[in-house]
């Protein structure tokens, strides 16, 4: 594990106080980074909760705390502690800090990009960034005329963070002693409006312990702010805004405007201060101060020894992508004046945080492992920045899923594959979101279709990063940190996003049955992108096989075969057969669509038969690299590079996660070895059954049989440096059914990538989401053995005993679900009524279930009868997570 910078130490709070209990070792040092953890806060704002600085000690697993200062930690607790809606993130940078090294204040709007160009390494090159938007949270103070105060340069007594994850909400307490001996505290709350998706709040409690006399608070908007939060891209632009306009609404009221370079996107962000002592509203002597590219009301107060004094600002930030909008610094500043103030907003941003656990609910209960709250409490972490980077506001956007949330500028803000790990979470919950987001990929298909045109091919081409407009925004030079050399960059060859986004589109028409979905948007992406992999193999006579040349697998260290002069591998595994599923998919669709619709697309696209035909045959005679002892080879010829000496370079190294760049400083090549950053042949199991695979590889002439599926995750787990924060995710996928307590090592760290911070410092430049969102994934369709197909859902559990009983919620086919399952049962609650039926199975078990009733099944392998199905109504039913209907259509039977 990467070494603790700071001797940093976690523990975990035991209820009613107790001493916090001891963990397994390897687990100990996972949770290292996490800075000391404890858990806080009651299911309601308690009275001290209000002011921010409550705390409770009988422990929970909703409430995040870290406490202590320590700025070489700060990055990832901002990142940690960022606040979102979807619409836009801000970062838990401190109020009264800028980016300095060792804060970076943050705040991103989905989809809002901007492109710059810069010379690197006697190359023009061009770079699209998610902008870093003017910092509203600027919210200095002094004691009298002493500077503003730096907590890097003050003795801090006292520094307590509080994420509520049940109520959006961070609360933040500090104390601090100045230059001349006074003790002042501090309390802090705020968020970003779940409800209203244009509005934020800060509230400040500041309070004299020991003096009396004038304290000084500038609150204002600083437009100032540039894209420098990743220390990789710092001799590259990073200046995307121009403040364009700033002024004072009101006497309350400061508002900036300011506009990207090149996309010419606008944002206003309008802010209201208020103060406050006993309830009662003060109007303190205040100075509106305008300087360049920020503007601020600076304002006076008399503070009295034990007397509290309140700060409350509110801001609206509207952005020109924003639907139903005029103009935005009109729109900001009349959403501000008519916005009540921070508690009254705060009852609204609750309820809409109730409403989306309610879709959400995840639970541990009646476990035995001491980790069990903890592993919860990261679980719903893990919801919580999912739902804060996408949520129900962006179902009227046009955005994507950005790799790193909306948390960091790491990747830039980009779209990658990484949405693979994020739909099932999503689709299965709020399905109309899935959708919305879908329809990121839908808008670009033209976008592909040039992309697969200009490179010689038929189809559509997704590029692997995408940002505004659908082009490939993979860099083109890579900085190595280690040896301090510019490296061209040939990530673009991951030619099998397209097959990700294939598979999402086809996942989710089978967890909703929206047909209308796939006959108006899904299918002629799926059909397009069956037509460029089809296109894409080639017939190879000597083999009579159908082969891909010169491509990308997922993993992103083999780029090239050695000395080669062009970068390309020939028939990566997963990118073969994973074409030949699609294909498969394409002429399914074709099957199941309404007759008009496929006469259309058929006309449209100018899909002859001679086209389908070659399809077919693609479909059956694909080329896949499989040695004689049955292991599937990552790519022709990966089986001849010479081995590794592992032992000696973890000898040498400690960490060797970032392999390549170990090897590149060295003089030497990653490309020369069997060494795999992260998953790759593997994903193949991780996407598909066993049996849908061994039909795939049957239909191609090739036997999978049993004993070579583990002889294949023995032999690449054994050669994967798990550099990506992924790859954990899927070898515990991968090892669930044969190697529980591997399976669950790898899950928790999986779980922990980033509250730990296992990549040693990337937590700070953004949460990784595919990591939070197939972390709990896993949970459900893994160990649950959830699985959407042929109109049903199924159920195969192994969950392990140790943690007692999962349950989690979940909406299918329209119908909300609420599912337990301890060991080898599943229990499957309908919530009331009205509804349609939705089909059950485990086992060779299928059962209608209407609303009101409840399923039992034992799977095989359980103490009792194998796949036994048992109904009864429930008493009451569950609480609905949603009284709305989706449309009940069925889709196809595979």
């Amino acid at each position: 594990m990467p070494r603790d910078p700071g001797g940093r130490a976690a523990e975990l709070g035991e209820p009613g106080g107790a001493a916090p209990q001891r963990l397994p070792r390897r687990r100990r040092a996972v949770r290292r980074r996490t800075g000391p953890v404890g858990v806080t806060g009651p299911p309601h704002p308690c009275p001290d909760a209000a002011d921010g600085g409550g705390t409770s000690a009988t422990a929970d697993a909703w409430t995040l705390v870290i406490d202590g200062w320590d700025p070489a930690d700060e990055g990832r607790r901002e990142a940690l502690c960022t606040l979102g809606n979807g619409r836009f993130a801000t970062r838990g940078a401190a109020p009264e800090s800028a980016a300095d090294g060792v804060h970076y204040p943050g705040t991103y709007a989905a989809g809002c990009y901007d492109r710059l160009r810069d010379e690197v390494a006697g190359r023009t090159v061009e770079n699209e960034s998610l902008v870093n938007l003017p910092n509203w949270l600027d919210l200095r103070f002094a004691v009298d005329d002493e500077d503003w105060i730096d907590l890097s340069a003050t003795r801090v007594l006292e520094h307590r963070l509080s994420l509520d994850l049940r109520r959006g909400v961070l609360s933040r307490r500090m104390r601090f002693v100045d230059g001349a001996g006074r003790t002042t505290s501090v309390r802090q709350r705020r968020f970003v409006h779940m409800a209203q998706p244009h509005l934020a709040g800060l509230h400040t409690v500041v309070t004299a312990e020991d003096w009396a006399g004038r304290f000084r608070v500038a609150s204002g908007i600083d437009g100032t702010v540039t894209n420098a939060g990743v220390r990789r891209y710092d001799g590259l632009s990073g200046r995307h805004l121009e403040v364009v306009d700033t002024g004072e609404p009101d006497a309350r009221t400061v508002l900036l405007v300011a506009r990207t370079v090149q996309s010419g996107l606008r944002f206003a962000e309008a802010a209201r201060t208020h103060v406050q002592r006993d309830g009662e509203v003060l109007d303190p002597p205040r100075l509106l101060v305008s300087t360049p590219g920020r503007i601020a009301h600076e304002l006076e107060l008399e503070l009295r020894p034990g007397e509290p004094v309140s700060v409350e600002k509110v801001v609206a930030l509207v952005t020109s992508r924003d639907p139903a909008i005029s103009e935005p610094a009109a729109t900001a500043a009349e959403l501000l004046a008519e916005a009540p103030g921070f508690d009254e907003l705060l009852v609204g941003h609750e309820l809409a945080w109730h409403q989306l656990w309610r879709r959400f609910a995840i639970e541990l209960a009646d476990g035995h492992a001491p980790t069990t709250l903890d592993t919860l409490r990261v679980l719903r972490l893990s919801v919580f920045h999912v739902l804060q980077s996408v949520s129900p506001h962006n179902v009227d956007l046009d955005a994507g899923i950005p790799a790193r949330g909306l948390h960091g500028e790491a990747y830039r803000g980009h779209v990658f594959w990484d949405e693979i790990f994020v739909f099932p979470l999503l689709t299965l919950r709020l399905p109309g979101l899935a959708r919305s987001l879908l329809r990121y990929r839908i808008r670009r298909l033209d976008a592909a279709r040039r992309a697969a045109r200009a490179a010689g091919h038929t189809g559509a081409m997704y590029p692997w990063q995408s940002g505004s407009d659908g082009r490939e925004e993979t860099q083109q030079m890579h900085l190595n940190p280690r040896s301090g050399r510019w490296l061209p960059d040939t990530s673009h060859l991951q030619r099998h996003v397209g097959l990700a986004v294939a598979y999402d589109i086809w996942q989710y028409h089978q967890a909703t049955g929206d047909l209308e979905f796939l006959a108006e948007h899904g299918a002629e992406a799926l059909l397009e992108i069956a037509r460029f992999f089809a296109g894409l193999a080639t017939h190879d006579p000597a083999r009579d096989r159908f082969r891909i040349r010169g491509v990308m697998g997922p993993d992103e260290y083999s780029t090239r075969y050695p000395g080669a002069a062009e970068p390309g591998l020939d028939d990566n595994a997963y990118t073969n057969v994973m074409a030949v599923w699609v294909l498969l998919r394409a002429q399914e669709v074709l099957e199941v669509l309404p007759a008009t619709r496929r006469t259309e697309l058929v006309e449209s696209l100018g899909l002859g038969p001679a086209e389908l035909l070659h399809w077919r045959d693609v479909s059956r005679r694909m080329y896949v690299p499989i040695a004689p002892d049955g292991i599937i080879s990552q790519f022709e010829g990966y089986r001849d590079l010479p081995e590794l000496d592992w032992a000696d370079y973890r000898r040498r190294y400690g960490d060797i996660q970032r392999l390549d760049r170990i090897l590149e400083a060295e003089g030497r090549s990653v490309d020369d070895v069997q060494a795999s950053k992260q998953a790759d042949v593997l994903m193949l199991f991780y996407l598909l059954s066993a049996d849908e695979l061994r039909e795939l590889l049957g239909r191609l002439g090739y036997a999978l049989p049993p004993e070579a599926i583990p002889r294949t995750i023995e032999y690449y787990i054994a050669r994967t440096a798990n550099g990506s924060t992924l790859s954990a995710l899927v070898h515990a996928w991968v090892l669930a059914r044969g190697r529980r307590e591997q399976a669950l090592d790898l899950f928790e760290q999986a779980l922990h990538s980033d509250i730990a911070d296992i990549q040693g410092g990337t937590t700070a430049e953004g949460v990784h989401l595919g990591a939070m969102a197939g972390s709990v994934d896993l949970l459900q369709r893994c160990f649950a053995g959830l699985e959407t197909r042929q109109d049903t859902l199924w159920f195969n559990p192994h969950w392990p005993r140790r943690f007692g009983r999962l349950e989690f919620a979940v909406e299918y086919r329209g119908q909300p679900l609420t599912v337990q399952v301890t060991g080898r049962e599943v229990r499957v609650a309908a919530g009331p009524g009205p509804g349609a039926a939705v089909r059950v199975g485990c086992g060779e078990q299928v059962r209608e279930l209407h609303p009101g009733e409840t399923a039992v099944f034992l799977a095989a392998g359980g103490a009792g009868a194998s796949g036994t199905g048992d109904f009864r109504p429930a008493a009451g039913g569950p609480a609905p997570l949603s009284q709305r209907r989706a449309p009940g259509q069925r889709g196809p039977r595979r």
